[in-house]
């Protein structure tokens, strides 16, 4: 069963999702450098503005954020993301990632449209592909009638939503349908957008690992439709050929 067509998700009423935002504004916000969050801003090419607050300090100060909470169910992360998302400061989207991606597994296949409003909303790579690869991987991975959504994904105008198709199976190893992730690289092969054409090579790369004389065959087959950047990520790991023996 598909789950695309549904419409905007509503923020449903959470009192951990209540407990964990005031706790996370006040802390994050405590700890802001401006002028650190302008040079963060300018690196992301000014999708969103920033507190200015490193990796390792915010993961630090969001677990004084979590410690002694209850677990979440499907409610409270969906009502956690929506709310972060709303909020301007892209640390704030960045806690709601790595919040989603520590407890997706106790969400259903309908959280999947949740998913998609996080992508398509406040679009860019640096949360983009840890939620398609962590959050709706493992959404597809535990229900495999998702695949249906990923097969309207990979044709959705939005960039971002289709790059989502390409790198949701990034994680899967010898679990990847191939098949589909051949089939979702040529779809896209002619995509005038750079980060789509970077999630093409990215994709087939990661699978190269797994299985390196698969990505070596399907380009040797079809190389001629595909953008050198494509091509070149993909074998950057395993060149064209195998090497020689001496």
């Amino acid at each position: 069963m598909s789950v695309t067509g549904a419409g905007p998700a509503a923020v449903p009423p959470s009192v951990l999702a209540d407990t964990l935002l005031e706790r996370l504004t006040d802390v994050y916000a405590a700890a802001a450098d401006p002028e650190r969050a302008v040079a963060m801003r300018a690196y992301m090419k000014d999708v969103a503005p920033f507190l200015g607050l490193t990796t390792p300090e915010r993961r630090a100060l969001s677990r004084t954020v979590v410690k002694g909470t209850p677990r979440p169910d499907e409610t409270d992360l969906t009502a956690l993301a929506l709310r972060c998302w709303r909020l301007p400061e892209r640390e704030y989207h960045y806690f709601a990632v790595d919040y989603l991606r520590r407890h997706v597994g106790r969400c259903s296949s309908g959280f999947l449209p949740v998913t998609r409003q996080l992508i398509a909303t406040v679009s860019w790579w640096d949360t983009v592909d840890l939620l398609a690869a962590h959050v709706v991987g493992t959404l597809v991975a535990a229900d495999p009638a998702l695949t249906a959504d990923m097969d309207a994904w990979i044709v959705d105008d939005d960039l971002w939503i289709a790059r989502a198709a390409l790198l949701h199976q990034l994680r899967r190893k010898e679990h990847t349908d191939t098949e589909r992730l051949f089939s979702y690289c040529l779809r896209q092969s002619g995509h005038p957008d750079f980060f789509v054409r970077k999630a093409i090579g990215w994709a087939l790369r990661e699978y190269a690992k797994t299985d390196p004389e698969a990505v070596r065959g399907f380009l040797a087959r079809e190389r001629g439709r595909f953008a050198p950047l494509s091509v070149r990520e993909a074998l950057k790991n395993i060149g064209a050929r195998p090497p020689r023996r001496t």
